[in-house]
């Protein structure tokens, strides 16, 4: 059985979709891009507040399932520009412990919802 996850704390879904679904101990989330959640408006100051956000929705929405970043088994970030990858990895890193950090892909795509720069989903255990 599903259990479909919302919190106020970070972006509504604008689409067919929920920010997370949480099937027996997994949580699956939907990928979460730099809005801010209190005014609706891009984070796009530059790749580090942008980043930042993104990550800032993803703790909100693994909060609302009662978890943290510790029970994230994997992640998947999809940037707009490689060159941006080790500014977005310096403050992905930030929010794990990289000892037992996720497994990761990141992936150059062509384009991203709104024109962003960055794109993380995550699969979480309890």
């Amino acid at each position: 059985m599903k259990k479909i996850i919302f919190t106020e704390k970070a972006p509504a879904p604008i689409g067919p979709y929920n920010q997370a679904v949480l099937v027996g101990n997994t949580l699956y989330t939907s990928g979460q891009i730099a809005i801010n959640p209190a005014n609706g408006e891009l984070v796009l100051d530059n790749i580090e507040t942008e980043t930042k956000q993104v990550m800032e929705n993803m703790k909100a929405v693994l909060e609302a399932a009662e978890m943290t970043f510790e029970n994230v088994i994997k992640t998947s970030i999809f940037i707009s520009d490689m060159n941006d990858f080790s500014k977005i990895n310096t403050v992905y890193g930030s929010y794990f412990d990289e000892k037992t950090a996720p497994a990761r892909e990141t992936v150059q795509v062509a384009c991203l919802p709104k024109n962003v720069n960055v794109e993380i989903s995550m699969i979480a255990i309890k």
